[in-house]
């Protein structure tokens, strides 16, 4: 008689979850050897997400124009994949001026659950189904399921719902076998093994799954025109220490005494895309209108008005 396996153990127990001998007695390691090991592990950790690239590129290939019309940007998740998610998620504001309103970090547990473990959350496929239709999600959007296992009940239920909706949907994974590469439209296998400490996919899980998404997130800033000439031009002006690193993109951009540089930061409302755009001779309303002609892109804006003069 089969033994049923209704959690799927045997296909994650092959995966993060298993055990890996060489680091059987590592409680018994000196700290340096342990610190090696942990090291390691990190590097091949980056090593496969390198690999991943051509996964990558695709997925950015079928978001890019869904982003360009206007979706928004989900990411889903549990423990600490959901915490990585949400890592990568909040920072786009900041350092690409990407709108808040088209940013829905979902984390099993909610806010709580950044702060301490929420026994059950991320098993609750009706809870996560409730979550995301609260939402909307529709063709333009695109969902980010990130799950170590593969298996996590709430967020391959979201992004099952998601996908159902219509939205481009992408399920980020260390075990290929798992469920949410299944449920998702496009899935991305990241497959770093066992850890050093069996199932803590706080270590290489946790840092492929964030330099995996650093890589998709902050190409789909560039191509969106978030970057120009290697700077973060959209970057969002919020104390002392960005004014400062916005005048010197100004500088570094366009030229210019500090007091011209401060001139046109203040009038563009300390932006350092329109600042630029003033600063190469527009008026702050022609700034506006380039970038609008141009949606967004100062290269375009800037190489127009150079070939207009």
């Amino acid at each position: 008689m089969a033994i049923k396996d209704p959690n799927n153990l045997s296909k994650v127990s092959s995966g993060t979850e298993s055990q890996d001998p060489r680091y059987v007695d590592v409680d018994l390691w000196p700290a340096t050897s342990i610190l090696d090991a942990l090291a390691e592990a990190q590097m091949s950790a980056t090593a496969v997400v390198k690999t991943s690239v051509p996964q990558i590129a695709k997925i950015v290939a079928a978001a890019l124009p869904r982003l360009q019309a206007g979706g928004r940007l989900f990411y889903v998740g549990a423990g600490t994949s959901g915490r990585v998610g949400l890592q990568d998620g909040v920072e786009l504001t900041p350092t690409f001026g990407w709108e808040p309103e088209r940013l829905v970090l979902m984390l099993a547990g909610g806010t709580k659950a950044l702060f301490e473990a929420v026994e059950g959350a991320e098993d609750r496929e009706d809870t996560a189904r409730a979550e995301i239709l609260s939402h909307t999600p529709g063709p333009n959007d695109v969902v980010l399921g990130i799950a170590a296992s593969g298996a996590t009940p709430y967020t391959c239920a979201a992004i099952a719902t998601a996908r159902e909706m219509g939205s481009l949907t992408v399920g980020i994974s260390s075990n290929p076998a798992g469920r949410l590469l299944s449920e998702a439209e496009m899935g991305l296998s990241i497959v770093t093994g066992p850890e050093v400490i069996a199932g803590s996919t706080r270590l290489k899980a946790g840092t492929a799954q964030k330099a995996a998404l650093n890589l998709l997130s902050t190409t789909l800033m560039i191509q969106m025109g978030h970057c120009y000439r290697g700077q973060m031009v959209d970057m969002r002006v919020v104390n002392a220490k960005l004014e400062r690193r916005a005048a010197q993109m100004v500088h570094l951009l366009a030229g210019g005494t500090p007091a011209e540089i401060a001139d046109a930061l203040a009038v563009s409302g300390q932006n350092v895309k329109r600042a630029v755009l003033v600063r190469s001779g527009m008026t702050i309303d022609d700034a506006e209108s380039a970038l609008v002609a141009h949606e967004g892109n100062l290269r375009a804006a800037l190489t127009s008005r150079q070939e207009h003069e």
